[in-house]
């Protein structure tokens, strides 16, 4: 008798442990499936909103030529917009680690429908410059970005951010070609107010759809997030700090220098495209419409197997080659053909380097800094931005088009070499 009844106790207790930990599998199955869910809408929001940024960003210069703006004054505009970004990018990613990513992602959309709002009734050149000022918190896609790395683990990270590239290459298609027949049709100010209004209803969304707090919640983790937490939006020192972590500054400046001289020269294209490649408007659309075309391609389809079969250190090898056997087709191309051809090895490692890079760089710092160091890492855009036309514009009307080639080839071809000499990452394994 004794012995059934202690049987009967065991199997209680059992039980009783055997419940709690079904119920936690349960919730986290549930938490998984609504992680997804929050990713494929901030898929959503990303497209929209990058069809706004580029609907805008094709009407720009012929709002400043209708306004009086010349060449050079159109530069010191592009250099402000560029400055703004690269300062607010670490700002932004400090902001989304304290109050959390959908108050960051409200900010931007909110930003981003004031610039909008200030372009639509810039009928000077001190508005139109003024319009600019918003865009210092106008950081949406790395506000997808922190969104996806908070919700991923780091082996579905990879395909995760590189399916944003799909939303980067519709955001060019539907923005760019929306744009211009909006503006032909209904006037030059009329693609303003609907970017302004995609802009609400995003910011509307993000406010429905995202959960207020997307960072993993870690016991192991609770004294560090405290730390961050109670760090201000400014503090300078919390982001030198998260710099000087073991790999970070390696990983940051080959993320730099390796896109630098493409950068440059995308910066320069348009005059490019009209001086030596003989293009008309028309065509050149065309030509961007394929350049988004093979980053859907490469991003969305591509990446993802790579980063589950590759290492780390393998991807950033490879793309550096690449790099480099771009920087020799550019160095010897004739005409636009030539450029066509390019372009899809200059897309596939700017891709994969770019998502590598930001990979390792979140996987460097506690998970209460990821947001930090990805707005750190948006500010090489930014920074491209801002040195690019000066440095193009030199090279292009000394030395011609071959130089950004050479470039490429003598910058990459160094990084190779330091890849090589220091292992970078520190510690090699798959992304997956």
């Amino acid at each position: 008798m004794n012995v059934e009844v202690l049987s009967k106790l065991e199997q209680e207790r059992v039980k009783l442990k055997e419940e709690p930990l079904k119920k936690d599998h349960k919730e986290r199955a549930v938490n998984r499936s609504s992680a997804q869910w929050v990713i494929q809408v901030t898929y959503l929001i990303t497209t929209v909103d990058l069809s706004c940024l580029f609907m805008q960003i094709g009407i720009v210069p012929y709002l400043a030529t209708n306004l009086g703006l010349d060449a050079v004054g159109f530069g010191y505009l592009q250099t402000v917009f560029g400055v703004l970004q690269l300062l607010g990018g670490p700002i932004f990613g400090r902001f989304a680690d304290r109050f959390g990513t959908r108050a960051a992602l409200i900010l931007s959309y909110m930003s981003e429908s004031l610039c909008f709002l200030l372009l639509s009734v810039s009928t000077s050149i001190p508005l139109l410059f003024l319009s600019r000022v918003p865009s210092i918190f106008m950081h949406g896609l790395p506000g997808a970005q922190m969104v996806i790395t908070d919700l991923t683990t780091p082996a579905e990270r990879g395909d995760a951010l590189g399916k944003l590239g799909l939303c980067f290459g519709a955001g060019i298609i539907v923005g760019s070609s929306l744009g211009g027949t909006l503006a032909t049709t209904f006037g030059i100010y009329f693609p303003c107010y609907v970017a302004l209004s995609g802009c609400l209803v995003c910011a509307l969304m993000v406010f429905i759809f995202i959960p207020a707090q997307t960072k993993p919640q870690e016991k192991g983790n609770t004294a560090q997030e405290g730390v961050s937490q109670s760090s201000s939006v400014f503090n300078l020192k919390e982001i030198i700090h998260l710099m000087k972590l073991p790999g970070v500054m390696d990983v940051f400046l080959i993320k730099v220098f390796s896109g630098l001289p493409t950068g440059v020269f995308l910066m320069m294209f348009s005059i490019i495209s009209i001086d030596f490649f003989g293009l008309e408007a028309a065509q050149s659309g065309y030509l961007m419409s394929y350049f988004g075309i093979l980053q859907m391609v490469v991003q969305g389809l591509v990446i993802g197997r790579l980063t589950s079969r590759y290492a780390e250190r393998t991807l950033l090898i490879l793309s550096v080659i690449v790099l480099s056997g771009v920087g020799i087709g550019m160095a010897l191309m004739t005409n636009v053909f030539h450029y066509c051809i390019i372009v899809a090895p200059m897309v596939f490692s700017l891709s994969t380097l770019g998502i590598i890079t930001d990979i390792i760089l979140t996987k460097s710092v506690p998970a209460s800094d990821t947001g930090t160091m990805l707005g750190i890492s948006s500010s090489v855009a930014p920074l491209t931005r801002t040195i690019g036309p000066t440095i193009g514009g030199f090279l292009y009307r000394r030395f011609g088009i071959s130089s950004f080639g050479y470039l490429q080839l003598m910058v990459n071809a160094l990084l190779l070499l330091y890849l090589l000499k220091k292992k970078i990452p520190q510690k090699e394994e798959k992304v997956q």
